[in-house]
C-alpha cells in the first residue's frame, strides 16, 4: 500500500503536496489510469480522518455536504450504500483526478434505522430504545475516481449490545454532548464503558470507517 499511496500528502490545513518518486519524470502521463491519484476523504468526521490516517498517511479532507436522509429506505445496508456513493460522486465531480473515499454509518434496531439525532430529545429517544438491546451497525464505503469512471464499494457489519440504561444515566451522558453528529447518538470510542456491554465484529466499523474494508478496496483499485 505504501508504494501506491505513500507519496500523497495531507495536513491539518487541508493542503496537499506530492513528494517526487525516485526515478520519476515531470511529464504528464498519457494514460490517466496510470497516474497515482491524490486521495480525498469526503467526510468532515474527525473519527474517520484519524482512522484513514492509519492506512493513507497523506490525503485531503473535502466534506461532501450531501444530505443522507435523501436516500433513506428500509434496508440499512442499501441506505448506507446509496448515501456513501452520493457523497463520493458529489466530491468527485469537483475533483475528477482524485480518488475519493466516502462512507456512511447507520445504526439499525430491527426495522428502525437510526441516523444522526437532530436534537437532544431525539438522541434521548434513540438511547432509551437501544438500552439493553443488541443492534446492528453498518458502514458502507465507496471509492470513486471520476476521471476513469472507476468505482468500488463494500460494507462492514458489527453488532453492539447496550447495557440497561436508566433515564438518569442517559441524561448524564447527553450532558457531555457526545451524541451530536453520531449515528445512533453515541460514539463507542468515547462512551463505550458507559453504554456498551459487548461488541461483535469490527470496532473501527462502529467508530465509522472499517480499516480492513478500506484496505481491501484500495488493493482492488490498484489492481484494476
Amino acid at each position: 500500500m505504501a508504494g501506491f499511496y505513500g507519496n500523497l500528502v495531507w495536513n491539518e490545513r487541508g493542503r496537499r503536496g506530492v513528494s517526487p518518486t525516485k526515478g520519476a519524470t515531470q511529464k504528464k502521463a498519457r494514460n490517466p489510469g496510470a497516474v497515482r491519484p491524490s486521495v480525498i476523504l469526503a467526510s468532515a468526521s474527525p473519527r474517520r480522518r484519524e482512522l484513514l490516517k492509519k492506512i493513507v498517511p497523506r490525503f485531503r479532507v473535502v466534506p461532501s455536504r450531501v444530505d443522507e436522509e435523501r436516500f433513506r429506505e428500509a434496508d440499512p445496508a442499501a441506505f448506507a450504500g446509496r448515501a456513501a456513493e452520493a457523497k463520493a460522486r458529489a466530491v468527485g465531480r469537483e475533483h475528477p483526478r482524485s480518488l475519493v473515499i466516502a462512507a456512511d454509518t447507520l445504526v439499525s434496531l430491527g426495522d428502525e434505522i437510526f441516523g444522526k439525532p437532530g436534537s437532544r430529545a431525539e438522541a434521548r429517544s434513540m438511547l432509551l430504545r437501544l438500552s439493553g438491546r443488541r443492534h446492528m451497525v453498518v458502514t458502507a464505503v465507496v471509492m470513486f475516481h471520476r476521471q476513469t469512471g472507476r468505482i468500488l464499494a463494500g460494507r462492514e457489519t458489527s453488532w453492539v449490545t447496550f447495557k440497561e440504561l436508566s433515564l438518569e444515566a442517559v441524561e448524564s451522558y447527553l450532558d457531555n454532548n457526545e451524541y451530536r453528529d453520531k449515528a445512533g447518538a453515541y460514539a463507542i470510542q468515547e462512551s463505550g464503558d458507559i453504554l456498551v456491554r459487548s461488541l461483535e465484529g469490527d470496532y473501527d466499523n462502529v467508530v465509522g470507517l472499517p480499516g480492513g474494508l478500506v484496505k481491501r478496496l484500495m488493493s482492488q483499485f490498484r489492481k484494476q
